[in-house]
């Protein structure tokens, strides 16, 4: 791969939309990827609303929107418990970092993705004149071939400190080997560790049936799906001592009084683990 991933692109497009198409108040506040994507995407969602008010984009939009924000609503207060890292595991052109609230200056954020992506991503920073917070490091890596251990020893992160992380639309791409190494990884942290990630089900794999396809015609298959029971599991055997599943009802709550009719997506598949 030679250029950001393509899926990575498009749910950023998801959230652009969202600043552009729905109402207010915003799930997420974001008017920095209005200005990280390229310009024939924004026209692009500009001059063709309809599309993405079709019910499967609103509903995609929703999931894309609804987890960035309960992560970092969930950030938050593991900063207020004194977590000081915050690690983005495929972050792809997710944007906190660049829109980081006061309170988020004293985290060290580890931007960490795969290198031609990440390389595509700060290109567009540079191109835009967004500025790079100093307490941010992009780490580039390869899930499928490369160790995040070796990675991060590179940088100040610390291993003795827990950590917050967030890996958000990645597993479902990955093979089960990248993902178990991964959760080694994570599971191993300092106890206190918190980790939020999302996962495909196979029912949302076939409610998704062209999204999917979509991906796979792009070169990013969707090749790995968890039930819920096997997803907490997985992260107990590697180490994950309290497992958590966003539920509809903490999902219908984001959405509550608004005016513009947008739903909450029927499969948020958002699961909060901690060390």
């Amino acid at each position: 791969m030679k250029t950001a991933s393509a899926t990575a692109i498009g749910a950023a497009a998801l959230r652009a939309a969202h600043q552009l198409l729905d109402g207010v108040p915003k799930l997420l506040q974001d008017e920095v990827i209005l200005k990280l994507l390229e310009p024939a995407v924004i026209q692009h969602i500009q001059h063709n609303p309809a599309v993405y008010q079709m019910p499967e984009a609103s509903r995609m939009r929703t999931h894309v929107v609804l987890r960035s924000r309960y992560t970092e609503d969930a950030l938050q207060q593991a900063f207020d418990k004194g977590i000081r890292q915050y690690i983005i595991l495929g972050a792809g052109f997710d944007t906190f970092a660049y829109r980081q609230p006061p309170w988020a200056k004293d985290l060290h954020i580890f931007e960490i993705d795969h290198p031609d992506s990440q390389a595509q991503k700060r290109n567009r920073l540079a191109q835009t004149g967004i500025e790079l917070p100093p307490n941010l490091s992009f780490v580039p890596v390869d899930f499928e071939t490369s160790s995040i251990n070796n990675a991060l020893q590179q940088t100040l992160f610390d291993l003795n400190t827990p950590v917050f992380i967030a890996w958000l639309g990645v597993l479902t791409y990955l093979t089960m080997e990248a993902i178990d190494a991964t959760l080694s990884f994570t599971g191993a942290l300092a106890k206190g560790t918190e980790l939020v990630l999302t996962f495909s089900q196979q029912k949302s794999a076939d409610y998704f049936s062209r999204l999917g396809q979509r991906a796979a015609d792009l070169g990013e298959p969707w090749i790995t799906h968890f039930t819920p029971e096997a997803m907490e599991q997985k992260l107990r055997q590697h180490g994950f001592t309290t497992v958590s599943f966003f539920t509809p009802e903490q999902a219908a709550r984001y959405f509550a009084g608004r005016t513009d009719g947008l739903q909450p997506p029927r499969r948020a598949s958002i699961v909060h683990a901690v060390v």
